[in-house]
């Protein structure tokens, strides 16, 4: 019998933002296990060498990546950064987000409007602006978005953070069909409450929650696909309502 690839992402240069925590890490954490060489981004160096150590001790490979999404020249340094010294960028995920829940949208402060949506919506714009040309040339690769079930669903008292995950939704599916054609392949994966510390969840049970590893299998199944076909969209749900 013929062994099983235990390494499908062998060498693969995976970039995954937001990635010191939650989601991120989770997927961090799965690409590396896949065989991916990590690059771990986000604002706050700490957790991101938490991370980072993490996957290293478990024989991984994972570099810590200074950046910040809402700032342009930072995301093209951290491509350029990429591009140097790997000469290529096969995955890039973009979970970095922030929530927005404080109450009705007409209370809500503008700068709190700006900040999710210039981190949830216009810094995915960002990164595939910076990243997708490294695809491009390369002639393939795939991008994940991390969006959410708020993309598809009313969410009062969230509207700024919903308005960014319809925004991000839309965005994907575009994208999708702008660089198929260069064998890049762009996928959304909307999850329900997951159980981080992005939002407070009240009234929620946490035990039947979905768990950032959740996420993190969807991903690993989309970016081990066989080449002739690509999942545009995945919706996760738990099993049971929490």
């Amino acid at each position: 019998m013929r062994e099983a690839n235990l390494n499908p992402l062998n060498e693969q240069v995976a970039v995954v933002t937001g990635a010191g925590r939650g989601i991120g890490a989770a997927i961090a954490r799965k690409l590396a296990a896949l065989g991916a060489v990590v690059i771990l981004c986000g604002r706050k160096l700490e957790p991101l060498e938490s991370t980072a150590a993490e996957i290293n001790r478990a024989d991984g490979r994972a570099q810590v990546l200074p950046c910040d999404v809402t700032d342009l020249s930072s995301v093209e340094a951290a491509a350029q950064h990429v591009d140097t010294s790997y000469g290529r960028a096969d995955i890039l995920v973009n979970n970095a987000g922030v929530g927005g829940f404080g109450g009705p949208l007409h209370q809500m402060p503008a700068e709190s409007w700006d900040q999710v949506l210039h981190t949830n919506l216009r810094g995915v714009y960002y990164c595939i602006r910076s990243f997708a040309p490294i695809m491009v040339r390369a002639q393939t690769g795939h991008i994940i978005n991390i969006s959410s079930l708020a993309g598809k669903n009313p969410l009062p008292n969230g509207a700024a953070y919903a308005a960014s995950k319809w925004g991000l939704n839309g965005l994907s599916y575009s994208v999708a069909e702008e660089l198929r054609v260069h064998h890049i392949r762009v996928s959304v994966v909307c999850p329900g409450s997951v159980d981080t510390e992005l939002s407070p969840h009240t009234g929620k049970d946490s035990t039947k929650m979905l768990q950032p590893d959740d996420v993190a299998h969807v991903v690993g199944m989309l970016v081990t696909q066989a080449p002739q076909s690509f999942v545009s969209e995945v919706l996760l749900r738990p099993t049971m309502k929490p």
